[in-house]
């Protein structure tokens, strides 16, 4: 499924990316790796900004993973703070762009500043009726399904669900968001060629396009050119056409 955006550019109806490439893009600049994830912020604005005006319904972002948390502290501290910069800086971004903001994966582990701040940000742009917008953070593809199984195992136990009466749908519909649509197109950047435990059931179908930037330097014009690259693929789902 494409949408059509304006100056009849071909785009996905819904997008995926995985933002790779902002250690690499302090490192070269002489910078600490923290600069990268700054300047990282820009591009987030940029995407979602982009995305919203070309009609796409819904993003998700990989902010940070369930792996993440493996990182040297300092940094994931550093991380954090900026996550919370973006969410009160943001607001206005989002309320412009009649943006939902939504969050995908585990809150266990998040501080309770944060889910606040979380909390709030989704709270005010619940009523938007744009592009859907959803962080993945502290989230992981394994761990997803991990969940949604755990919820329909519980089912099982309590006598509500029979094991034969399980489908691809029941699987689908304990995910974090079932309601949003699989990604169309999955972009990363950095030039890497992994998924990263990334959506791992929903892009079981999706177009990948690679990106050699790194996050920080990608901008309206390597969206432009994923959407291009998007449009030239002819998407069959397994069929002949």
């Amino acid at each position: 499924m494409s949408t059509r955006g304006p100056n009849d550019l071909v785009g996905p109806r819904s997008v995926a990316v995985i933002m790779d490439g902002n250690g690499r893009w302090a490192k070269r600049a002489g910078l600490e790796r923290i600069r990268g994830h700054e300047r990282g912020i820009d591009a987030v604005r940029t995407t979602v900004t982009e995305c919203a005006r070309l009609g796409v319904q819904a993003l998700v972002l990989y902010a940070f993973s369930e792996e993440n948390w493996a990182r040297p502290q300092r940094e994931i501290d550093l991380l954090f703070k900026l996550l919370k910069r973006f969410l009160r800086e943001e607001r206005d971004t989002l309320m412009q762009n009649r943006v939902r903001l939504l969050h995908s994966g585990r809150r266990a582990r998040l501080s309770p500043d944060v889910l606040g701040l979380l909390d709030e940000t989704m709270a005010m742009t619940a009523g938007n009726d744009g592009m859907r917008l959803s962080l993945a953070i502290s989230y992981g593809g394994r761990q997803e399904l991990a969940d949604g199984v755990q919820a329909i195992a519980r089912q099982v136990q309590a006598g509500t669900l029979d094991p034969a009466a399980i489908t691809e749908e029941t699987i689908r519909a304990h995910l974090y968001h079932p309601e949003l649509p699989d990604p169309d197109l999955l972009i990363r950047t950095a030039g890497e060629m992994r998924i990263s435990n990334f959506l791992l059931w929903q892009v079981s179908y999706a177009e990948i396009h690679v990106s050699d930037v790194c996050w920080p330097e990608f901008g309206a014009e390597h969206l432009a050119a994923a959407f291009a690259d998007y449009g030239r693929r002819v998407r069959k789902f397994g069929k002949v056409l």
